[in-house]
């Protein structure tokens, strides 16, 4: 039996070859954005490839080429059930609430008029965001009517950049503030020239425009929790919100303690994952009066936030102490799916 993996480094796929390489896998290198990578992978029994948001070329083809490769037999991952909805907050919006997921209050529009009604109805503050955009990226309080309308008439008129410079100025000073090395003052630098120069996303992505986005504002939140399902896995951490600001997601200030994490959360998560059928899911929680609200859902996650946890618990919430690699996780659910389906490797 044969995998295909894409080989990114940087990205889940380092640790997929490296257990490769341990357990003697038999790996075919393959290239997703290759013309011929269908007959790439023609004598492989599945493909792993970790693809990223900011990736605007494999965006775009990475769900049809799932889709395409599931439909001729191969096994995926990530597959479609676990990916069709990363990165869009829309589609995790009405999948969330069709499996019943205690997804905090959402409203969607798709018409100027009935988005300005809402307004004068709805109370604030409450937060604006754009379909597309992780790690706190595109994400705005809105703390007043007016504010809400100007967000609603620029929604429906020329739209918004998938890439807010201002907006990633404003995390590279913060974190420089916060960490104070060269490394931050390299990232300052770059988030200056970027304040003039566009990025390769920013590029070649359409606007966000024809839709306006609001979800309740949860107050008193000095954290959310994270939490990643990988088959019968689950860790998770605290991620505490930056100073000055709302948001947790992005802010690198992490806590991982096993005591730190929710269990609600994470029953919930093994809930939510196991009805949408999916391989690796992170979902992001926030807490009102101490009931968990769902924020958004992701398969994929920067693994250095994670290899600090002490250990995981099982579909039963049983503690397994001690530390892990989440990718091997993956790789290691994906090959037993492959068995499953071939009968016992040899």
């Amino acid at each position: 039996m044969k995998i295909a993996i894409h080989d990114s480094p940087g990205s889940f796929s380092d640790r997929w070859l490296e257990y490769c390489r341990m357990h003697r896998v038999d790996v075919k290198p393959v290239d997703c954005l290759d013309n011929a990578i269908i007959a790439q992978v023609s004598d492989c029994a599945g493909l792993m490839w970790h693809w990223a948001h900011w990736e605007y070329q494999k965006v775009r083809l990475a769900r049809q080429l799932t889709y395409s490769l599931e439909q001729a037999g191969k096994k995926v991952f990530p597959d479609s059930r676990t990916s069709w909805h990363y990165d869009d907050k829309i589609g995790q919006k009405y999948l969330l609430e069709a499996v019943g997921a205690p997804l905090v209050p959402t409203y969607l529009f798709y018409e100027e008029p009935a988005a300005l009604a809402w307004i004068e109805r709805a109370d604030f503050p409450k937060v604006f965001k754009l379909r597309r955009g992780a790690g706190s990226a595109n994400v705005t309080l809105v703390r007043t009517k007016p504010q809400a309308r100007r967000l609603v008439h620029k929604a429906f008129g020329r739209g918004f950049s998938p890439v807010s410079r201002p907006g990633l100025m404003k995390d590279r000073i913060w974190h420089f503030k916060r960490d104070r090395n060269l490394a931050a003052a390299a990232g300052l630098g770059k988030g200056v020239a970027r304040l003039f120069v566009p990025t390769e996303l920013e590029r070649n992505s359409p606007r966000e425009k024809g839709y306006a986005y609001f979800q309740d504002y949860v107050p008193g939140n000095a954290f959310d929790n994270r939490i990643v399902v990988i088959g019968n896995r689950a860790f998770g951490i605290k991620r505490l919100v930056r100073d000055d600001d709302f948001r947790a997601s992005g802010s690198g200030l992490i806590r991982h303690a096993k005591n730190e994490v929710d269990l609600g959360c994470v029953e919930l998560s093994f809930e939510i994952a196991k009805k949408l059928g999916s391989q690796c899911l992170a979902f992001d929680y926030v807490f009102d009066n101490g009931k968990p609200g769902l924020l958004e859902i992701s398969y994929a996650f920067l693994q250095a936030g994670y290899r600090e946890c002490p250990g995981y618990w099982d579909e039963t919430m049983t503690w397994h102490e001690g530390a892990f690699v989440p990718e091997w996780f993956m790789i290691e659910d994906f090959i037993a799916s492959l068995d499953a389906d071939d009968g016992p490797r040899r």
